[in-house]
């Protein structure tokens, strides 16, 4: 029980810290669990909220780290925001010609 109040008690912490990068990871989440679902289910539906959500989150990161700049590496930074457009791009590339069909 110790183990999970452990947790619990760190989350809320992190959390109550930096609540845009919490916003941030959580998006994050459901992008990848919405990418998958997508994978196992072929609706175009959870592509296109997967590459919201992407864009979403590096549209804050890109937003958050301009105004306040992190100690993080610059370069880690850039190629999230980077991957996570591309990823958006490539999703909306490949729904967008299935939708009208």
């Amino acid at each position: 029980m110790r183990h999970w109040q452990f947790w619990w008690r760190t989350l809320l912490f992190s959390t109550q810290h930096n609540p845009p990068e919490s916003i941030e990871h959580l998006m994050i989440l459901l992008t990848l669990a919405l990418g998958l679902s997508w994978v196992l289910q072929y609706n175009w539906q959870y592509l296109v909220l997967s590459a919201s959500f992407a864009i979403g989150a590096a549209t804050s990161m890109w937003i958050r780290e301009t105004l306040i700049p992190s100690p993080r590496p610059r370069s880690v930074m850039i190629m999230l925001v980077l991957l996570l457009f591309s990823y958006s791009l490539y999703a909306f590339a490949t729904v967008l010609p299935d939708i009208y069909t």
